[in-house]
């Protein structure tokens, strides 16, 4: 198994975590059959940790005007874009697993322009990446070309917080020398 940190930040024992931190923790693992190392990682700092996953889920579960494959689809290509192996790995097996499609975490993250997407879906990509890479560069004719797409001013909000927001991931995970658990390289390959 991967080492979820390096020596510089520890991982706290299961045991010694807040009640709350512990729960989510256990439930992760019931669904999963595993503990994903951002979970441990993150739990160093606990009300950071609190923070982290409320707006993580804020983001990426509620109902949106993007589907929750393709909110997968900007963490995968903005992170490939970041180096964050653990984004690109865990995150991609999460989108394989919600696109229900075994190739197109890897073609996203290799290079999202020549994937088998939707031209909505490289619009989307687009921005996000300038959000990511260029956020001082964005500007109405951005928007004016999301919006040739269908996409409304909230969904362009929802593009723009998951990139800011894994951008802040991809930094953490980078710096805390985050692994992707071995469990993620194999999920989603395999339609059922």
């Amino acid at each position: 198994m991967t080492q979820p940190t390096t020596k510089r930040f520890p991982t706290p024992a299961l045991d010694k975590l807040p009640e709350d931190i512990r729960t989510r923790i256990l439930a992760v693992q019931e669904k999963s059959g595993f503990v994903p190392n951002v979970f441990l990682t993150l739990a160093y700092r606990p009300d950071e940790f609190r923070a982290f996953f409320a707006y993580h889920d804020a983001l990426m579960e509620k109902d949106s005007g993007l589907s929750k494959a393709e909110r997968e689809m900007i963490v995968v290509a903005t992170s490939a874009a970041n180096q964050c192996q653990y984004c690109v790995i865990a995150h991609g097996a999460i989108l394989r697993i919600r696109a229900k499609n075994p190739a197109i975490a890897d073609q996203i993250a290799i290079n999202y322009r020549k994937a088998d997407i939707t031209p909505r879906q490289r619009a989307m990509l687009d921005f996000a990446m300038k959000v990511s890479r260029a956020a001082e560069e964005v500007s109405e004719t951005d928007f004016a070309a999301l919006a040739t797409h269908g996409f409304s001013d909230d969904d362009v909000w929802d593009i723009a917080a998951v990139a800011a927001f894994f951008a802040l991931s991809n930094r953490l995970a980078n710096v805390t020398g985050m692994r992707p658990n071995d469990e993620f390289y194999m999920l989603g390959r395999q339609l059922k």
